[in-house]
């Protein structure tokens, strides 16, 4: 079990932070913020506590400037009101000595993950090489959390510190409330486009949901039967 972020001394330590950054771009502009606002709370804790800050974000496979998390990092720089640093390849050695100069109150954010294969592959040399970022490991992207890749998975097993951030925290509170003692009648409302990946959720809830409302790209699978 992952330990919550109020149990750690982050002071002086380089906090390594995966975070789900997957927000539209319009013109190179984000046009909605809504992701990068959710992880402020653990970015901010983090940086209160005197820990300085790198973020990992975001699976995929190859190099597309049309992906790249910069206008992400200008998002973020105008919500925490402060410059941040910004490496165009996350496993390369001058990202990596941007990390081990970071000084308390510094954030560096990490390009795309997407730019490489290796993440999906749960590749061991890479999440090595993403490990190198920090001291202290801690999970926020409730959304990708259950994929078996090198960000979430690989990197892991490189830290005796990790933990999750308060975004997976309100997460697994609210999903322990509904599962045990949820408020009647409960109806559960599923979209996205990968059914594989909601399988066992629907599962989970059918013993205990009133009813379940199918959306997205899943209800053509369920119209389709």
């Amino acid at each position: 079990m992952l330990k919550i972020l109020t149990l750690f001394d982050l002071k002086l330590k380089r906090v390594l932070i995966r975070v789900d950054f997957n927000v539209p771009i319009q013109n190179g502009k984000v046009s909605d913020d809504f992701r990068v606002r959710a992880a402020l709370p653990t970015i901010k804790h983090c940086l209160n506590e005197g820990a300085s800050i790198s973020h990992l974000d975001r699976p995929g496979g190859q190099i597309n400037p049309a992906m790249s998390l910069m206008p992400i990092g200008e998002t973020l720089a105008g919500l925490l009101e402060m410059p941040i640093k910004f490496s165009d390849n996350c496993v390369s050695s001058d990202a990596k000595d941007v990390s081990f100069g970071l000084k308390p109150g510094e954030v560096h954010l990490l390009e795309n993950l997407r730019f490489h294969d290796d993440e999906t592959k749960n590749d061991k040399r890479f999440s090595y090489l993403l490990s190198k970022h920090g001291e202290i490991y801690i999970n926020d992207a409730f959304g990708t959390a259950h994929r078996a890749h090198a960000s979430n998975v690989g990197v892991v097993n490189n830290f005796s510190q990790k933990g999750m951030g308060f975004l997976i925290e309100k997460e697994l509170k609210f999903l322990n409330s509904v599962t045990r003692n949820p408020k009647r009648p409960l109806t559960l409302i599923l979209g996205g486009a990968k059914i594989g990946e909601k399988l066992e959720l629907i599962h989970q809830f059918i013993q205990n949901a009133d009813s379940i409302i199918i959306g997205g790209g899943m209800a053509f699978t369920f119209l389709k039967a």
